[in-house]
């Protein structure tokens, strides 16, 4: 609505994810992740809200600012997922991580209708921001109440010495691509509105993302009994079932009944895989949050920048092709994640 171009939108979306991946590297040896950084992260992500309302027509400097929002981001959500992981049974952690889940759906359906310029979406970044800094202050008031100290088996971090894990990690998120940045445009294109009930292809088109959400939500309240067997092995299962949902989206686009199969298998490619991902790196090393932080980092940053830049091209050249690259890439993610497991057995 500004007048940017579609490149300069591209370079402002890869900033907070590239940030994402390069941040964790800082805290290896540099710094730890303490409730001092937890809140001045908090405190960084406000003021970058701020500062979008002045810089919105300002390419550069809304660029910079767009970093210092990735930057409180990357470092306040590791942090308070390794705080809830330490203080509660694991069986628990989907029903806190659900409100999320709630949160996006509250976006996509109710409050997408009144932001309709960029200064009232700015104004709920803004409102957004400052009430994490304000619940995030009675994260560090009580999180040494009433709970237990944070564990602190495993081993110590360390990347290569779980290279097939990190890798698996990296290329799900890189099949994510096609479906985070051009899952609205395919479905849209392809007519599945319904035109008896006076529902348009977009319409639908966020009727089956809302319904993804659901199933995600669904999952995450219902999925304890699930993650008390091999964390791996559920990733495996989890992994599997999201290339058979790129198939699905690549073959038969124009099938609305199998495209709503293919969004309920979000509950486990996107809600159970995250939750025995992040289970399993909490129960591997030592250092929990620095753990985290690189899971945000290699998965949702470089993993999402890689997918979101290629498959830009992809689309171009075969939106159906690009799904189906999307399951080859998945695939490999599978099976180095295969040869993770194996490794484990040693």
């Amino acid at each position: 609505m500004v007048g940017y171009s579609p490149s300069e939108i591209g370079i402002l979306f890869a900033a907070a994810p590239l940030v994402r991946f390069l941040l964790p590297f800082l805290f290896l040896r540099h710094i730890t992740l303490t409730p001092k950084v937890f809140n001045a992260a908090l405190l960084l992500s406000f003021a970058a809200s701020v500062l979008f309302y002045p810089f919105l027509e300002l390419f550069w400097p809304l660029l910079f600012t767009n970093i210092v929002l990735g930057i409180g981001m990357s470092l306040s959500l590791p942090y308070v997922e390794s705080v809830a992981l330490s203080h509660m049974p694991k069986e628990r952690y989907g029903k806190v991580r659900l409100f999320g889940s709630i949160g996006f759906i509250l976006v996509s359906l109710v409050l997408v209708n009144y932001l309709n310029t960029p200064y009232s979406a700015i104004i709920f970044l803004n409102l957004s921001t400052f009430s994490a800094l304000v619940f995030g202050f009675f994260v560090l008031k009580n999180e040494g109440k009433h709970i237990t100290p944070m564990l602190t088996e495993g081993k110590p971090f360390n990347l290569l010495a779980h290279w097939p894990l990190w890798l698996s990690f990296f290329l799900m998120q890189v099949g994510f691509g096609g479906f985070y940045n051009f899952f609205t445009i395919y479905a849209s294109s392809h007519s599945i509105g319904l035109a008896a009930f006076d529902i348009s292809a977009m319409d639908m088109t966020i009727y089956l993302w809302s319904f993804g959400v659901i199933c995600e939500v669904f999952m995450l309240y219902f999925q304890a009994p699930l993650l008390k067997n091999s964390l791996l092995k559920v990733l495996l299962f989890s992994i599997g079932i999201t290339i058979l949902r790129w198939l699905i989206l690549a073959l038969f686009p124009q099938n609305l009944t199998l495209l709503f199969i293919s969004q309920s298998m979000h509950a486990f490619s996107f809600a159970l895989y995250h939750s025995a991902a992040i289970m399993y790196l909490h129960a591997l090393y030592s250092d929990k949050k620095l753990s985290q932080q690189f899971f945000a980092g290699i998965a949702y940053g470089l993993g999402g920048f890689a997918g979101a830049f290629g498959a830009g091209f992809m689309y171009e050249v075969s939106p159906q092709g690009l799904y189906l690259v999307a399951a080859l890439i998945t695939l490999a993610s599978f099976i180095f994640l295969w040869i993770e497991s194996q490794r484990a057995k040693r």
